[in-house]
């Protein structure tokens, strides 16, 4: 795969587009287990904000280096004094969202589908990030953890927003109230991983690839109409439904899927 780095150099995250308009984006401080530190934060959200302009883009597989996908908050943040201009977290500084839970929610908020590939250890905040994405491939043997409540403190990386229609209300209590650790194994039935596979990476490129070779405003009409299929009225969905269909008829990427299944070829897109 060709691909090139898209943001500038640092060492909490690099982004690479594939030709194919797969975006690689992994977490790169895996010394320290991909633990969310300040600067992690700030290098999280700057590859949102990059993905969301990005053209060609047509899917993203998220994972991280090393030994973890994300370990969750680095704990030597608990000793230090939080500094005096940030802001206070009721404050909504990203749209619906505060810093942290937009480190989290931003991969809901992505016009394309994000595949998680999650291995080693996914606790906290690394567990509310994976589940911001569409899809999550997670290794089996994964240790996986709502480790708030240990801190004595609430998940508030958007878990209770992302968590709705993942896991049922009396199981996800239990996993919060509990703090308790579960494999990647389990997570399939909890609800909290779509597959289990012992190469994650390997199987959400898989599944990037295959999104990919879609009509890439389609794909995107279907993550509108999904964000809104929880919140929306049965008379809302079924109009959205109508209004995102209308606008893709009859265009050129959409006769081209026909024309390309028909032929038994691979479809030319036009990009967004």
């Amino acid at each position: 795969m060709s691909a090139t780095s898209v943001i500038p150099a640092n060492d909490r995250v690099t982004i690479e587009l594939g030709d194919d308009g797969v975006a690689q984006v992994r977490l790169t401080r895996g010394d320290k287990m991909n633990a969310l530190d300040p600067e992690m934060f700030e290098r999280i959200i700057e590859a949102g904000s990059h993905l969301h302009r990005m053209k060609g883009l047509r899917a993203i597989v998220l994972s991280g280096e090393g030994r973890a996908f994300c370990a969750g908050l680095d704990l030597s943040n608990f000793s230090r004094p939080p500094k005096s201009d940030e802001p206070d977290l009721t404050e909504r500084t990203y749209g619906n969202a505060n810093k942290f839970q937009q480190v989290a929610m931003q991969w809901r908020k992505l016009p394309v589908p994000v595949i998680a590939a999650v291995h080693g250890v996914c606790f906290g905040g690394g567990l509310q990030i994976a589940s911001g994405a569409d899809i999550r491939v997670v290794h089996p043997q994964t240790r996986m953890a709502i480790m708030e409540l240990k801190w004595g403190l609430v998940p508030d990386m958007g878990g209770y927003a992302l968590w709705r229609g993942l896991v049922r209300d009396d199981v996800l209590r239990e996993l919060i109230y509990t703090n308790r650790e579960f494999s990647g194994e389990e997570a399939q039935t909890l609800g909290l991983a779509t597959y289990v596979d012992e190469n994650p990476l390997a199987r959400a490129t898989l599944i990037a690839s295959e999104i990919a070779n879609r009509n890439p405003h389609a794909i995107r009409s279907a993550k509108r109409l999904q964000q809104g299929m929880i919140e929306r009225s049965t008379d809302a969905i079924l109009l959205e439904e109508s209004i995102e269909q209308h606008a893709i008829m009859c265009t050129k990427n959409q006769v081209e899927a026909v024309m390309a299944g028909m032929e038994k070829r691979a479809a030319n897109f036009d990009d967004v």
